[in-house]
Order: C-alpha cells, then sequence, then structure tokens
C-alpha cells in the first residue's frame, strides 16, 4: 500500500488538461492557462523539446507541458485532424486575400 509522506501534494495528471467550449474555439489546454495542447505539439513538431517549450512560455512547468505532449499521443488522430483543418483553413484565408488584392490593384 502507498502511503503519501507528509507535507507532499500528488498532482493527478488528468487535473493538468482541461477544455471549456467558451475557451480557445473549446480546444484542449493547460489548465489554467490558455495555451492549448495544440499549439504545444506544434513547437514539438517543430523540433522544440519539453524543456525548451516550458522555456519558450515562461509560465508553465515541465509537467505540464509533458501533460500536454501525453495528451497528444493518447489522442494523435483527434489533434492531427485538427492541425490539419487549421492548416487548409489558413491556406484558404491565404488564397482568398491573394485574390482580393489582385482585384483590387
Amino acid at each position: 500500500m502507498f502511503v503519501q509522506p507528509p507535507n507532499v501534494f500528488i498532482t493527478n495528471i488528468g487535473d493538468l488538461i482541461t477544455a471549456s467550449p467558451n475557451l480557445r474555439r473549446g480546444r484542449p489546454r493547460i489548465a489554467g492557462t490558455g495555451v492549448t495542447v495544440q499549439r504545444i505539439v506544434i513547437l514539438y513538431k517543430m523540433g522544440l523539446g519539453p524543456d525548451e517549450i516550458a522555456d519558450e512560455f515562461g509560465h508553465l512547468s515541465l509537467a505540464q507541458v509533458h501533460a500536454a505532449l501525453a495528451y497528444y499521443h493518447a489522442n494523435r488522430e483527434y489533434f492531427e485532424a485538427a492541425i490539419a483543418a487549421d492548416q487548409a483553413e489558413d491556406e484558404t484565408l491565404e488564397q482568398e486575400h491573394r485574390e482580393s488584392r489582385k482585384l483590387a490593384a
């Protein structure tokens, strides 16, 4: 049986990630922050390690970054689809902007 040492708080990993329909378009984010898991994933995919990501934000702990990455790996299909949808939306908006500039010229 595990006995918790006195004066030691154990963090439930599940408490580190949350989602609210009215914040960040309902995307999963690190609890108590506005930083989405997707934002962490994008930095991770760009080659930043967990320590570098925590340093990039300054207010995130290494545990929070690892929780976000674990959440990503547990829900990879969801995040890959969300990232692809965002990229497609960005490309559409860029194309519309280019076309509107051509018409205005």
